[in-house]
């Protein structure tokens, strides 16, 4: 028994870190591959909206989207909503030769259209860019992102990420959301 929520992403990394996140929850996630030209902008709550409508748009069922990025406080918050484009260029040795010792939020925002109304859920974890990058390679800025209260990066932390993640953040807020609503229906 579970209520499916259908999840827009390429991205197997992330889908399989967001499947994880939802077990022991009433909900089971299904991948949507749905090809939709993504806003290119730093603002983040607007490259969000903009997904999650042409996400409903594409497939017309209830569907979330989400976007996590850096926000590096030496850079007003920039790259944001850019950060792909960003990582891309940079990759992690050279983001932690720039920017080792830096402070910087990681930013996840959800956002879920049920056709009725868009929701958007935020996580975020304040940290330091690690001055050379640590841990298995494998998912973008794993390896230079210390959390606050933490020596390792997200990616020596393994499995332990989850339990502190932005992801995690967003994720328990658009579940807490769901589980109200749907207790309102019942």
């Amino acid at each position: 028994m579970g209520l499916y929520l259908r999840f827009l992403t390429k991205n197997d990394h992330k889908f399989e870190e967001f499947r994880q996140l939802f077990v022991g929850t009433a909900y089971t996630i299904a991948k949507v591959l749905s090809p939709i030209e993504e806003l290119q902008t730093e603002d983040m709550e607007a490259l969000v909206a903009d997904k999650v409508i042409k996400a409903f748009d594409e497939i017309r069922r209830p569907v979330f989207v989400d976007h996590t990025g850096l926000q590096l406080e030496s850079l007003d918050g920039f790259p944001g909503g850019l950060t792909e484009i960003f990582w891309e260029r940079l990759k992690n040795e050279r983001l932690a030769q720039l920017f080792g010792n830096s402070p910087v939020t990681a930013v996840t925002l959800i956002g879920y259209c049920d056709g009725k109304s868009i929701r958007t859920f935020r996580g975020e974890v304040k940290g330091m860019i690690a001055p050379a990058p640590r841990g298995p390679a494998g998912f973008q800025w794993d390896p230079v992102f210390i959390p606050e209260g933490h020596s390792e990066t997200f990616a020596e932390l393994g499995r332990k990420k989850n339990d502190i993640s932005m992801r995690r953040l967003a994720i328990n807020r658009f579940i807490a959301d769901l589980d109200r609503r749907h207790d309102e229906h019942h």
